[in-house]
């Protein structure tokens, strides 16, 4: 069977109005009140035993087996002569391997677990662990992210940073198992629901378990296709924050996001420098008209993308001072 990635966009949907048709899920449960901005509002007020075991083992059980699969295709396929033009593997092919089938069909079998386990306990893994755990999962993934595409893109307006491409080896090497803990750590972390933030939540986790899954294939690695999932958390973010919140953090996420987009994600795109500039000043525009009775109010476009940039160059700075302090130690040994 040849596989077709607007087929797997379309199983995405199809799981996620799945979701919305088995519902409703916590029409039975009386939420506690709201308790503050650290405060998870989906969980039961009255957790037992088998509440907590489902969600966990199931979440266990589901992350060692990517992980495990990960492993697999590492050992057998990164080894393989690469591209001397592309440094692609010959083994990221336009076909899938039969691991990523497995991959596939065991995210298939653990989303349908967790819509199950959620119809029967109701709780996931925000009973025992801290609401910012999930945010900060996500955050690092994205800072990992942009220290990954700087190869290809760069950080700033298309300018490469040295730091950064030093940083790039050991992110490569080992970012598919943190990728996978972020993601299978956020699904499991929220029961299934149908408001529109879980919803969309979900569909975009399902995206990202699909490219997950198409490791050592050209899909994992299309330019059009990664830059859309890196860019999808603007609307994720953006309609969760108008539903919480009655729209005041909207603007945050969507221009913040926008940013982070027009200043590093278009340069990897193959765009000619005239239609980037057009772009951006479409996008400058915009800004100013909608900040134009508030231009103070208008600094909350920055939030987003100085957390993500100050944390590459803080990751930047760890990864090069503990190269550093290697190296010192190394030399430094008594000789015999």
């Amino acid at each position: 069977m040849r596989f077709s990635l607007p087929l797997g966009i379309f199983a995405c949907v199809a799981l996620t109005v799945l979701i919305w048709l088995l519902g409703p899920y916590s029409e039975h449960i009386s939420f506690a009140p709201d308790q503050g901005a650290l405060w998870y509002y989906w969980k039961r007020p009255d957790p037992d035993f088998w509440s907590h075991f489902s969600a966990w083992s199931l979440y266990g059980c589901h992350q060692l087996a990517i992980w495990w699969l990960i492993y697999s295709a590492k050992t057998s396929y990164s080894t393989q002569s690469a591209d001397s033009q592309t440094g692609l593997s010959f083994y990221h092919s336009f076909g899938l391997h039969k691991v990523n089938w497995y991959a596939l069909g065991v995210n298939l079998l653990f989303i349908l677990l967790h819509i199950a386990q959620t119809r029967m306990f109701y709780d996931g893994l925000a009973q025992d662990v801290s609401n910012l755990s999930a945010q900060f999962a996500v955050i690092i993934l994205l800072i990992m992210v942009l220290v990954i595409e700087h190869k290809r893109r760069g950080l700033f307006f298309g300018k490469k940073l040295s730091g950064v491409d030093q940083a790039y080896a050991v992110v490569r090497q080992y970012h598919g198992y943190y990728f996978a803990w972020a993601i299978i750590y956020t699904f499991w972390f929220h029961p299934i629901e149908t408001t529109l933030g879980h919803l969309l939540g979900n569909f975009y986790t399902f995206l990202l378990l699909l490219q997950g899954s198409l490791f050592f294939t050209r899909f994992h690695r299309n330019k059009y296709w990664t830059v859309l999932l890196e860019s999808f958390v603007l609307v994720h973010g953006a309609l969760v924050a108008y539903a919480s919140v009655h729209g005041e953090a909207a603007s945050m996420f969507v221009f913040g996001f926008a940013l982070i987009f027009f200043v590093t994600q278009i340069y990897g795109l193959g765009l000619s420098q005239r239609v980037i500039r057009t772009l951006s000043a479409l996008f400058l525009a915009v800004v100013l008209l909608y900040y134009q009775s508030d231009l103070i109010r208008g600094l909350e476009i920055f939030h987003i993308p100085l957390v993500l940039y100050l944390g590459v160059g803080l990751f930047v700075g760890l990864y090069l001072l503990g190269k550093a302090s290697s190296r010192f130690f190394l030399n430094n040994l008594p000789r015999r």
